[in-house]
């Protein structure tokens, strides 16, 4: 399991879903698609729907997060999304099937390590350019 987080100097707006969206179909984009796919064999949504997000299926919700699961041959995944206060943070989980999903796993896991930061940075970023030009 990985937790990554981003302090906001201003509260997160938005729920949980909305960032959810924003880091995983617009940050992580087409190369997200193309990890969880491709390379981990996720069996994800190919349309946008309101129960899925980035092809991951919404498991459940509460008051300021949103957790997303999506299987594979050799791994099970989830994502927690939490929106609260002045906190962004994705938490990654994985439960492998297969010996091979762990081997893929060890060898995508760094790249994950430096990537997941980036994309939140990049979310807030969008996030807080979309709010400047709706005032200005």
């Amino acid at each position: 399991m990985d937790v990554f987080a981003l302090d906001s100097p201003a509260p997160v707006d938005g729920s949980p879903e909305r960032w959810a969206r924003v880091v995983l179909e617009e940050s992580a984009g087409f190369g997200g698609q193309f990890v969880w796919r491709v390379l981990l064999g996720l069996r994800l949504r190919w349309r946008k729907t309101p129960t899925h997000v980035a092809g991951w299926r919404i498991a459940a919700r509460g008051d300021g997060w949103i957790e997303l699961a999506a299987r594979s041959p050799l791994l099970t995944g989830h994502l927690l999304v939490r929106a609260q206060g002045r906190e962004l943070s994705l938490t990654t989980a994985l439960h492998y099937r297969r010996r091979l999903g762990a081997r893929i796993w060890s060898r995508l896991s760094a790249t994950h390590r430096r990537a997941a930061p980036a994309l939140l940075r990049q979310a807030y970023e969008a996030e807080r350019a979309r709010g400047a030009a709706g005032r200005g």
